[in-house]
């Protein structure tokens, strides 16, 4: 596996590559990362991986300075995955001068759910991933569907720019108890990942629910919440919504079997999860 830091080798060592897959990353690598490896492989050789600390999607209260960084390991784990270039560049590779343009999702869909909570977030992911395109130039993109609302703005941005690159979404990997992995999982005390679990039970409740015929949606969420806030977790949201567009289904649309996904971010003690589960 090559490393690389600069985008000058970068496109120098892929030049000519016309099935290039790509799976961008903040490194911490886990399971579920390397599940998007493997799925890359099958839809492109080479496959190529990014590990970028993106400083853009961090808000000021954020965790950036202290985010996990394992780039030993991490190689490691990339070696043993038969990537061909790490694409690891610092911040000065990857933003020789200061980032003044930037890409920003509409509205109604960068600023909902986590982008109401985050102020600013998918500005930032959809300009390092637009600059990440720019550098690997790859066929396909590969992005977890832990991350819903990510993987949908860019898939969508993709489409609007006619970027040259399918967008793949990858099922969320779990752990045997459910957890989907993260690298924030990392921050859990023993305790606090013992009960890390009942965020997912809780979307399961919610689908189960949904799937029963429970018309009152947004009681459901309440519900929800409240069962989440009784066993210590701070929830930001539970929300069922469209998947089509993230917007919340009327009732007509409900009753017309319109396809629906539960959506979830909550924090247990000081570190934040999300999670979702299509219905």
């Amino acid at each position: 596996m090559k490393i690389i830091s600069t985008i000058d080798e970068l496109r120098d060592q892929l030049r000519g590559q016309l099935r290039t897959a790509f799976v961008p990353t903040m490194g911490n690598l886990h399971e579920g990362h390397l599940s998007l490896m493997r799925l890359a492989r099958r839809h492109g050789d080479p496959v190529v991986a990014s590990i970028f600390v993106n400083r853009l999607q961090f808000g000021p209260n954020e965790d950036f300075d202290k985010y996990p960084r394992t780039f030993e390991a991490d190689v490691a784990k990339l070696e043993k995955e038969g990537v061909y270039v790490l694409f690891a560049p610092t911040e000065r590779d990857l933003y020789p001068e200061p980032q003044e343009y930037r890409v920003q999702p509409p509205d109604d869909l960068g600023n909902i759910l986590e982008g109401e909570f985050r102020p600013g977030f998918f500005n930032g992911v959809c300009t390092v991933v637009t600059k990440l395109f720019s550098c690997v130039q790859p066929r396909v993109a590969v992005f977890g569907k832990k991350d819903y609302q990510q993987l949908m703005i860019v898939r969508n941005m993709a489409r609007q720019f006619a970027l040259p690159t399918e967008i793949i979404g990858a099922e969320t990997f779990r752990a045997e108890d459910g957890l989907a992995l993260s690298s924030r999982n990392g921050y859990l005390s023993t305790a606090e990942r013992t009960e890390a679990p009942f965020l997912y039970q809780t979307l399961q409740y919610v689908a189960e629910q949904t799937r029963a015929g429970h018309a009152d949606l947004a009681a459901l969420e309440r519900d929800a919440m409240e069962r989440l806030a009784a066993r210590g977790w701070q929830p930001d949201y539970v929300s069922i919504r469209k998947r089509m567009n993230l917007q919340a289904p009327g009732r007509e649309e409900y009753e017309a079997g319109a396809p629906l996904v539960v959506l979830t971010a909550a924090k247990l003690g000081a570190t934040r999860l999300i999670d979702n589960l299509e219905i």
